[in-house]
């Protein structure tokens, strides 16, 4: 299994910034990709951002130019940085890795717990 712990969360004023982090642990082979999704209240989960493990991004076009996902192979770690953030920016925010994990043939989906972002004033 793989273990995702996200952190960071927390509440900040419109036009703040938080950074988020996304550690993976486990009996892990390799990640593929890791990415940011989140949930507000009342809506489905949607993507937030993506990155592979060469490093290639994706955005939801609600952040592209204020949020920046980035990772550390090394520390099998994720981060987004969240900039000028607004209301509708608040949210739970899952952390999601690609993995393969040591001993089997196939890659699988892990998901984090969340961590709670909320932006108000």
């Amino acid at each position: 299994q793989v273990q995702l712990v996200e952190s960071g969360g927390g509440l900040v004023q419109p036009g703040g910034s938080l950074r988020l982090s996304c550690a993976a642990s486990g009996s892990i082979l390799s990640i593929n990709a890791m990415g940011w999704y989140r949930q507000a209240p009342g809506k489905e989960r949607e993507l937030v951002a993506t990155i592979t493990y060469t490093s290639i991004t994706n955005y939801a076009d609600s952040v592209k130019g204020r949020f920046s996902i980035s990772r550390d192979n090394t520390k099998n770690t994720a981060y987004l940085q969240m900039n000028s953030l607004k209301p509708e920016d608040t949210a739970l925010y899952y952390c999601n890795a690609v993995a393969k994990l040591r001993g089997e043939l196939f890659i699988s989906s892990y998901w984090g717990k969340g961590t709670l972002v909320t932006v108000s004033s």
